[in-house]
């Protein structure tokens, strides 16, 4: 589900007019952004790169929670009034982010109301996001998850031409999205590739007919 904005609206020319109140950084790969407990006082516009959202227990097992892509917004929670930050963000490429502080990005959802039904949709289709991945943890098996995880990272489902190419990602990663073991992802992957869903030679890559692993009762 994509933000329906009108076509000659550009959040990025529109951001950049932002007066006073915001900054472009560029991180590499494995930086963090924010971390869990931080100050929680900015919001970040995501331009280019892929950012993982991670949480830490009390007890130290750590679980990612999101992978966001160019285009998506980050540490919204606290236009809410959070206080601090609830999980970690870190890139997991090369990522260029426009961070933007509480009172201008207010300013910039009242003055534009095509910048105010971007950010809006991206709350909703957030919400939407974490409610699917609910179900998905609380219904569905190991194999299943990993397979939807796999499709949602190709950008399958969503509007415009899917990426069967998926940047490289590790299995701990994928455990951790998951909620799974990384020897339960190394037997499922294998299994995939054996039945023809993916390929990786370097690069992973992602199949259509991997729906057919979610669509199998």
């Amino acid at each position: 589900m994509e933000p329906q904005i009108r076509s000659n609206f550009d959040p990025r020319m529109f951001l950049s007019k932002v007066g006073e109140g915001k900054t472009i950084r560029d991180y590499r790969k494995g930086q963090v952004i924010f971390a869990q407990g931080d100050r929680a006082e900015t919001v970040f516009y995501l331009l280019k790169g892929r950012v993982k959202l991670t949480v830490l227990s009390s007890r130290g097992k750590e679980a990612v929670v999101a992978m966001l892509d160019a285009g998506a917004f980050l540490g919204e929670g606290c236009l809410a009034g959070q206080l601090v930050r609830m999980s970690t963000a870190a890139a997991i490429s090369g990522c260029s982010i426009m961070q933007i502080e509480k009172v201008a990005m207010m300013r910039a959802v009242g003055s534009e109301i095509s910048f105010s039904e971007l950010f809006m949709t991206h709350l909703l289709c957030r919400n939407i996001r974490i409610e699917e991945d609910l179900v998905d943890q609380l219904f569905n098996s190991s194999e299943k998850r990993l397979a939807r995880v796999l499709l949602l990272l190709a950008n399958f489902g969503k509007e415009g031409k899917p990426e069967p190419v998926i940047p490289k990602i590790s299995q701990e990663t994928l455990a951790e999205m998951v909620g799974t073991t990384r020897s339960r992802v190394s037997f499922f992957m294998n299994r995939f590739r054996r039945f023809g869903f993916i390929e990786y030679n370097g690069k992973l890559e992602i199949h259509s007919s991997l729906l057919t692993v979610l669509l199998h009762d």
